[in-house]
């Protein structure tokens, strides 16, 4: 990254960089809804919705002696389970690397992204080159996207607006997000499996 730039990133192409789609694949939108009952031909049901028992024995008619199916409410729930760090872990890397380059602690800031900094695309002195006008950066972080599985990793969408402030007074604004990356492959070790920058989509924003 050349002198000047405040915010070191890997250069991207146009678009998104975390190579999921953008828009929802088939399949439902939203929440799941709940089963439909089927009901046996010939079953009466009232004005209400509700069974009728016409012959006085206690069943409604035409289900006399067959299990009802349980009601949505009446189903046991699915126990959920996490396989590690979740979107609040994510969103505090974020923070945690905005924290570091405030502060001057450019290696710390580095070895959030992934690879020990690899994935930034620089080398630690390259890195903490493109701060050397740069007197802060403000971050407001926003709301997270969903985790996104994928073969033995875990990724997260964290979008930003970022202002930096620099040397001579100026300030540049920017927005975009960061992709996280984390492992849950058995064996990866406690720094694999932790939340760490695996790519960056910022623009500086024209004013």
């Amino acid at each position: 990254m050349t002198a000047g730039e405040a915010l070191p990133a890997p250069d991207q192409a146009s678009g998104s960089v975390t190579g999921m789609p953008g828009q929802p694949g088939p399949g439902q939108v939203g929440p799941p809804q709940p089963p439909a009952i089927e009901l046996p031909a010939g079953t009466a049901i009232d004005d209400e919705g509700n069974l009728v028992d016409l012959d006085g024995d206690g069943l409604p008619d035409a289900v006399d002696g067959q299990s009802i199916p349980p009601a949505p409410s009446e189903l046991p729930s699915t126990p959920v389970t996490s396989d590690g760090p979740g979107a609040d872990e994510a969103v505090a890397v974020v923070r945690a690397y905005y924290d570091a380059i405030n502060g001057g602690s450019y290696g710390r800031a580095y070895a959030l992204w992934s690879d020990g900094g690899k994935a930034s695309g620089q080398s630690p002195q390259q890195f903490a080159d493109g701060f050397d006008d740069t007197a802060e950066v403000s971050v407001e972080v926003m709301p997270p996207g969903r985790i996104e599985p994928a073969a033995g990793s875990r990724y997260i969408e964290v979008p930003v607006a970022l202002a930096a402030t620099r040397d001579d007074g100026s300030v540049h604004r920017y927005v975009g997000a960061y992709t996280l990356r984390r492992a849950v492959v058995d064996g990866a070790t406690a720094e694999q499996r932790a939340w760490r920058i695996a790519s960056a989509d910022i623009r500086e924003v024209q004013q």
